[in-house]
């Protein structure tokens, strides 16, 4: 059996470790994506939050590691790992790609009488009802490098470069196949608040099917939309950062967000 220790160690990025948070906020990237894409976070969350960066196999230090075969098998790990981190509140944040990893933790991790979370956050992603299968992980690594450049989120230089699409366009492919070949769960609603946020420019996204989330909590559902596309806050998180805070300190964030709160 795997040491949970050593587990956790290959599956977070605690760039707080230590201290005694009231909550830890775990942060899943999108497709192909690494924990990089939260560091920016560190500064702006407050010292009572701590985040927790997940690094999925594939990628980074974990590239030769063997990737899951479906989005099960990827939840299952995950909920493995993570289980040492529950001993206090938590809640997660997932973009696109790992907003539907987020939700499916969520789900597995409450039937297994874990910790509920105290939030999930949903980011850049329709709600399962509305998924569509695709076939982007079955183009060539050209095609597959157009679809990078027309979400943006990666700088064009970088792609520019064949080492670099060699180091990345693997763990791409196999996360849109994940995602592309994804099978709904069930409806099975959350005991716990869930919000949605959307970027106003996203056209991978439309306002409803960010909406449609409000199927999936027995309790508070807001969606919360800020200026930008798929990556929207990528180049300066603060304004997410301080809605996310707000919610988590059961109160609404000041800020540029617009908020739409429902109740079921």
């Amino acid at each position: 059996m795997t040491d949970p220790d050593v587990s956790s160690a290959r599956w977070f990025r605690r760039p707080r470790p230590g201290g005694d948070p009231s909550l830890r906020l775990l942060c899943l990237p999108h497709a192909g994506g690494t924990a990089a894409l939260y560091r920016a976070w560190t500064g702006p969350l407050p010292n009572w939050i701590e985040p927790v960066l997940v690094c999925p196999p594939g990628r980074e230090e974990r590239v030769d590691e063997p990737v899951p075969g479906d989005v099960p098998a990827l939840v299952a790990a995950l909920a493995d790992a993570v289980r040492p981190l529950l001993d206090r509140p938590w809640a997660v944040f997932g973009h696109s790609m790992g907003a539907l990893v987020a939700h499916e933790l969520a789900l597995r991790l409450v039937a297994e009488g874990a910790r509920p979370p105290d939030h999930v956050f949903v980011s850049a992603r329709e709600a399962p009802q509305f998924h569509r299968p695709g076939a982007v992980h079955l183009l060539d690594d050209d095609g597959l490098t157009a679809e990078l450049l027309r979400l943006g989120g990666t700088h064009p230089e970088l792609l520019a470069m064949d080492e670099v699409r060699r180091l990345i366009l693997p763990a791409v492919r196999n996360d849109y196949r994940l995602v592309e070949t994804y099978a709904p769960p069930s409806p099975t609603t959350l005991p716990c608040p869930v919000t949605a946020l959307v970027g106003t420019g996203d056209t991978e996204v439309a306002e409803d099917e960010a909406r449609g989330w409000s199927r999936w909590t027995d309790s508070e559902f807001r969606l919360l939309a800020f200026a930008g596309g798929h990556f929207y806050f990528s180049d300066d998180p603060h304004d997410v950062v301080r809605s996310v805070t707000g919610l988590l300190a059961g109160s609404r964030a000041d800020g540029d967000a617009a908020a739409i709160t429902e109740r079921r």
